[in-house]
């Protein structure tokens, strides 16, 4: 029997240990979870301070970063778990979407790790490891619920119906939010990643600066978002300040912007709740980290009948426990990959 023929014959575990491995840009990242739920070890090796003297990821350098520190971390994951290989009921890992040579790290040491222990391999979206991320942060959690998701890649309103059907009522018609946010920092001066340092510098200004509200008057969806124009105001603002010889006041523009662009998350997000019904809503993806946006939809639920689930921001970034957590869901449905799996730089938002 070939290796796929083995792995689909062996009995499906009530509460499996599953290794998650999550490569899609610059952690590395290795965690392994117990029935979906149990963090049992969570190991992250991050390359971002190298390519901050890039001001931006380079591929190139990511994917070395992932071949040197793999290893590492999935030694240090069965260390802190106090388990072995042969324990692992199943090796889950992000197919895409991401950085395609990223990727192919994480794809190949997963296969081989899978082959050699005759365990499942599960192939899993980076997109619903970060909406599986929820079921860590509140782990009696089930559908239906409304999610925020909101990344340097991907910026959506997404109504959960159930485990495995995602029902995206909106999303960016061009630049994501986290890339928004990377944009803006670069215009400002800042080093990468941007996020968290546009968010550190907002926290000394003011809300001062007119920006224009996203989608005025666009005919299409009315979950949707756009960025682009968002980024590009904060572009010439600053430029023409420095044309005129003006002072900018960078603060009182990252304040300005996290206000622009997070506010319409907020309030798309209820407008979903409201259409959908649901009761819960869930936060996603790397802007989920930021504290502007956490406190908003902390101060916006607070009087109503709406749970909120926000993960700890380590579990907004990217992280290997998320790819486990989303793992066990496609463990259950035996959804299983043969070795011929390959990384795939673009996956879709469903």
């Amino acid at each position: 029997m070939s290796y796929f023929e083995n792995i689909k014959a062996l009995p499906l575990k009530e509460s499996p240990i599953i290794m998650g491995i999550e490569t899609s840009c610059d952690e590395t990242a290795v965690a392994i979870v117990k029935g979906g739920r149990q963090i049992l070890s969570d190991v992250i090796i991050s390359s971002a301070t190298e390519h901050a003297r890039f001001g931006g990821v380079v591929p190139e350098i990511a994917s070395r970063g992932h071949t040197t520190a793999i290893l590492e971390a999935t030694k240090k994951a069965l260390d802190d778990a106090k388990l072995k290989l042969q324990d692992i009921d199943a090796f889950a890992v992000t197919e895409g979407a991401g950085l395609l040579g990223a990727l192919l790290v994480g794809v190949s040491f997963a296969k081989s790790l899978a082959f050699s222990t005759n365990k499942p391999l599960v192939p899993v979206s980076h997109i619903r490891g970060h909406i599986a991320a929820s079921y860590l942060a509140d782990t009696t959690l089930k559908p239906p619920f409304v999610t925020i998701l909101a990344s340097g890649g991907h910026t959506a309103i997404v109504a959960v119906d159930d485990y495995y059907k995602l029902n995206v009522l909106g999303s960016t018609i061009d630049d994501a939010v986290g890339e928004a946010f990377d944009k803006v920092a670069r215009v400002l001066g800042l080093n990468y990643p941007g996020g968290p340092n546009v968010e550190r510098l907002a926290k000394e200004g003011k809300n001062v600066v007119p920006l224009p509200k996203m989608l005025k008057n666009y005919v299409g969806g009315e979950y949707d978002f756009s960025y682009s124009g968002l980024k590009t105001a904060v572009i010439n603002y600053v430029h023409t300040q420095e044309q005129k010889g003006l002072e900018v006041n960078k603060s009182d523009v990252a304040n300005s912007f996290q206000h622009a662009a997070v506010d319409v998350l907020v309030e798309k997000a209820f407008m979903a709740l409201k259409k959908t019904g649901y009761k819960t809503l869930a936060v996603s993806g790397g802007v989920g980290a930021n504290g502007y946006l956490r406190d908003a939809l902390v101060n916006a639920v607070r009087g109503k009948d709406i749970k909120l689930v926000i993960p700890e921001k380590r579990y907004c970034t990217d992280n290997g426990a998320m790819i486990a957590a989303e793992g066990y869901l496609q463990y259950k449905k035996g959804n299983f990959a043969d070795l011929s799996l390959n990384a795939k730089a673009v996956v879709p938002l469903r």
